[in-house]
Formats: structure tokens, sequence, C-alpha cells
């Protein structure tokens, strides 16, 4: 592993749809907040990465995971919001 990788583990919450939670280690919950956790609901492993400022993420900024899972050991992916007012058309 090059020196600006970093390993992660994602996990998906089994109580909101599109809502992942990346780990700086397998299963380390302990940075999590419990709160947090208890509103994620189970943790459902889904892959294991190792990033890096080249690999590309689907929806969210590969820097910005780094920079959390470095700093505080976990990066939360929330689900993108419907905004209304981005579509073209009646809105009423």
């Amino acid at each position: 592993m090059s020196e600006g990788s970093l390993p992660c583990w994602v996990y998906r919450s089994t109580r909101v749809q599109d809502m992942y939670l990346y780990l700086a280690e397998e299963d380390g919950f302990d940075p999590v907040p419990p709160a947090l956790l208890a509103r994620f609901g189970e943790p459902m492993l889904v892959i294991e990465l190792v990033l890096s400022r080249e690999r590309e993420l689907a929806r969210e900024d590969v820097n910005q995971v780094m920079a959390n899972l470095r700093g505080r050991g976990f990066h939360l992916q929330i689900p993108p919001q419907l905004q209304p007012q981005l579509y073209h058309g009646n809105l009423d």
C-alpha cells in the first residue's frame, strides 16, 4: 500500500436507505457517537476499499472521506436529498 493510500471499511445502514458509514478500521465503531449508531441500525459490511487521491467515489469526495477517517476515525455518507427546485417543470 502506498504512503498516500488509506484502507477503509464501508458499512450500509439497515435503517436508512443510502446511508453508509466509512471506518478507518474493520469493525472500529468506537469513534462513532452512540446516537449515530442507534440511528444507523445494525451495520452491514458492504466493501473493503483502499482509498487514495486517484480513486473516485460515486457520491463522496475521496479527499474529504480520507480526512475524516484520519481525523475522527469515521465518515458518514448521508442519502442524497431530492430538491424539487432543481427540476424543471410545474412544481404545483
